[in-house]
């Protein structure tokens, strides 16, 4: 029986909460509700950008948590605010929480966020920690969406291609008999927006227009696909940090937007290109699908369409939340959430813990 759940989004290009809402049985989607977006301020977000990479619990990191937490609950009563829904109308919450340290290589990921105190602010039961019992198990733990992302290409024609640039850019793509394949293919925004925000306190390069009024450095480009992260064959993953904005510290701030920006659609194709199934159509989602700069560079790259998901009518800022508002609802029927092919776990993994609310609201 299909129900209503919502996701929580919080990405590591730090802009803040998204909330979306759909209703499915975990397998496929029956309707989309309505998804929000709940920025964060800019002392918060330096806050929780000093945390990143912390491998260690810390009173401070304990107090960010708290506060994150209490945020994304504010983020769901804004959705049911939207959406005119009552708590009880909802099945689940699928949590994500803030990623601040990323490395299966030591069967390590933290996602900051306190499921149990969520559950009980809300009287909603909260699914959370997705990411940790596939890297226990040896797998990447990233990218998690491709399950969503093969429900959402059930009636599509296929291979097909979707291509999630948030701070880290990941593809999954989708064949016949369903079969997935995903990684992560480099940076996405993250390199990008930290240029921005050290040299002129932007968030990001709005509408691509500071690469667009640079030139890439091609020996840069070529240097940063030496990294062995690129020979390395799929299912593989990326923390945000693991590439420096360093690498363009000689150039100006056009010419370093322009060549991060160069970066990310390279290390895309030669994801693409690493794949077996190489799709008829790339369908993009996350913030990069706003930059017209990418966007352009994209399809030039690509012989295939290269179209934002609007094109099928979704939810481009909503649909990481909408996968997490999925993972939800297979948590509770003890579906598998990662696989061999996507995030190189053993075998098919469920993935997530449960908190249930207490009788009495917090």
């Amino acid at each position: 029986m299909d129900k209503w759940s919502i996701g929580l989004m919080s990405g590591t290009s730090l802009d803040g909460i998204d909330a979306a809402l759909i209703k499915s049985d975990g397998i496929t989607i029956s309707e989309f509700g309505p998804s929000t977006t709940i920025a964060y301020d800019d002392a918060f977000r330096e806050r929780l950008r000093r945390v990143f990479g912390r491998t260690s619990r810390t009173d401070e990191i304990t107090k960010i948590e708290e506060e994150l937490t209490l945020r994304h609950g504010d983020a769901v009563v804004e959705l049911l605010r939207v959406a005119q829904k009552q708590a009880n109308d909802i099945e689940v919450v699928g949590f994500h929480g803030q990623t601040i340290m990323h490395d299966p290589l030591i069967g390590r990921t933290w996602q900051l966020g306190d499921g149990v105190l969520l559950a009980n602010k809300l009287n909603i039961p909260v699914v959370f920690d997705f990411r940790t019992n596939d890297v226990l198990a040896g797998g990447e733990g990233a990218p998690l969406a491709p399950v969503y992302h093969q429900a959402l290409a059930e009636n599509l024609e296929k291979p097909i291609a979707f291509l999630n640039i948030g701070g880290v850019a990941n593809i999954t793509i989708v064949g016949d008999n369903d079969q997935m394949m995903a990684f992560d293919t480099g940076p996405g925004n993250a390199l990008i927006d930290d240029l921005l925000l050290k040299y002129n306190g932007q968030k990001m390069d709005v509408d691509g227009a500071m690469a667009a009024a640079g030139v890439a450095d091609q020996k840069v480009v070529d240097a940063f696909l030496n990294h062995p992260y690129f020979r390395q064959l799929p299912p593989k993953s990326l923390d945000r940090d693991d590439f420096s904005p360093n690498l363009v510290d000689h150039l100006t701030i056009e010419d370093g937007a322009a060549t991060l920006t160069a970066m990310t659609i390279e290390a895309v194709r030669l994801g693409i290109e690493q794949m077996p199934l190489q799709p008829r159509k790339i369908l993009v989602c996350g913030g990069g699908r706003h930059n017209p700069t990418m966007m352009y560079l994209l399809d030039q790259v690509f012989d295939v369409p290269v179209v934002p998901v609007e094109a099928k009518g979704w939810d481009g800022d909503g649909m990481e939340a909408q996968a997490f508002a999925f993972m939800a609802l297979r948590n509770m029927k003890n579906l598998p959430i990662s696989f061999p092919n996507t995030t190189n776990a053993p075998r098919p993994l469920e993935g997530g813990v449960i908190a249930f609310p207490k009788e009495v609201n917090v």
